[in-house]
């Protein structure tokens, strides 16, 4: 696969919609993220900000519009062929397999036929101190934060550059927040791409680049790390913060 000119963004969506069966739930979303960016969905529960990670991973049922990941357009390509671009998503679930092991865990996942090679079990643990001590517990005796880590882990594994990250932060305790926010910054710094849709206004804020807000399956603001300041007014009414 030709690598993408410098100036393609990783992420290009123009006017996608998207359906759940009979129900229209993005009605025109446009985004860009350029590579090595932090971009953020922020949204109130329902906006679409969720069904926006799914479509990009053809997760959801009719998609219409553009999706561009690196200039390859996406929107008829089955969800594995989408993953093979390099795109590894994190869902709210996790989806920690319970009867393996922690390290089990992080050798399941296959190389991604992306040129890119994935993080070693020993690079992750570095990353991830937490899994090193437990790498031999299985997938049920793993804390919330244990396995929101585990889940992050195995897409580092495949090789995937684009990460789409759902919640993240949900629900854990602040010193795994921490670590899981250490772990975005380190992630920027080696040239990832993330995109993160988060309830947590305050652990997103000083992590992102730039930020979209959503609201009834559109987006109804974008701006710039450097605007937030003065956007704050706009997201108090927008999302209560």
């Amino acid at each position: 696969m030709a690598a993408p000119a410098a100036n393609t963004p990783a992420l290009e969506i123009c006017n996608l919609q998207a359906w759940y069966g009979q129900s229209h739930v993005l009605h025109g979303v446009d985004i860009v993220v350029r590579p090595g960016e932090v971009v953020t969905l922020l949204g109130r529960n329902g906006a679409g900000r969720t069904t926006t990670l799914r479509a990009i991973m053809g997760l959801t049922g009719t998609r219409q519009g553009t999706i561009r990941i690196n200039g390859v357009e996406t929107v008829n390509l089955p969800t594995h062929r989408i993953a093979h671009l390099g795109v590894g998503y994190c869902p709210e679930e996790r989806g920690i397999f319970s009867s393996l092991s922690c390290q089990e865990n992080l050798l399941l996942p296959p190389l991604l036929k992306t040129g890119s090679a994935g993080m070693s079990v020993q690079e992750i643990y570095a990353l991830f101190p937490n899994l090193a001590e437990r790498k031999n517990s299985q997938g049920t005796r793993l804390s919330g934060g244990e396995q929101q880590m585990l889940a992050v882990a195995r897409i580092l594994r495949t090789g995937a550059r684009l990460l789409l990250l759902d919640e993240i932060s949900e629900g854990l305790a602040p010193v795994i927040v921490q670590a899981l926010a250490r772990m975005i910054t380190m992630l920027r710094e080696k040239g990832y791409t993330v995109v993160m849709v988060e309830q947590n206004f305050h652990f997103a804020a000083p992590l992102a680049d730039r930020f979209y807000v959503m609201e009834h399956g559109r987006i109804v603001e974008q701006f710039g790390a450097r605007e937030l300041p003065q956007k704050m007014p706009v997201l108090t009414e927008l999302l209560g913060v």
